[in-house]
């Protein structure tokens, strides 16, 4: 079965970094399209990041760009996101999403910006 595995969340101060994992497994991870999406309480999920199968296409969300790179490593079937110069609106649970003709879903990370 499919599983998708999120790690690196935790409390920061404004300007500060986390790096976020998603470890894959189950499928071809190669072969797939891979994102993150955030939802913070009270709002809608949105898209944060996305990445093609092999790495070389990538696109934002206006608000993190500049701050956040996404990448990742097939061989290790892991996908990250890198965030720099956080702010507290950027406080949500912060999932992967795999592509393919289904989507899975992880249980998410918690990303907590404040001083």
């Amino acid at each position: 079965q499919v599983q998708l595995v999120e790690s690196g969340g935790g409390l920061v101060q404004p300007g500060g970094s986390l790096r976020l994992s998603c470890a894959a497994s189950g499928f071809i991870f190669s072969s797939y399209s891979m994102s993150w999406y955030r939802q913070a309480p009270g709002k809608e999920r949105e898209l944060v990041a996305a990445i093609t199968s092999g790495g070389g296409g990538r696109n934002y969300a206006d608000s993190v760009k500049g701050r956040f790179t996404i990448s990742r490593d097939n061989a290790k079937n892991t996908v990250f996101l890198q965030m720099n110069s956080l702010k507290p609106e950027d406080t949500a649970v912060y999932y992967c999403k795999s592509g393919g003709p289904r989507a899975y879903w992880g249980q998410g990370t918690q990303v907590t910006v404040s001083s």
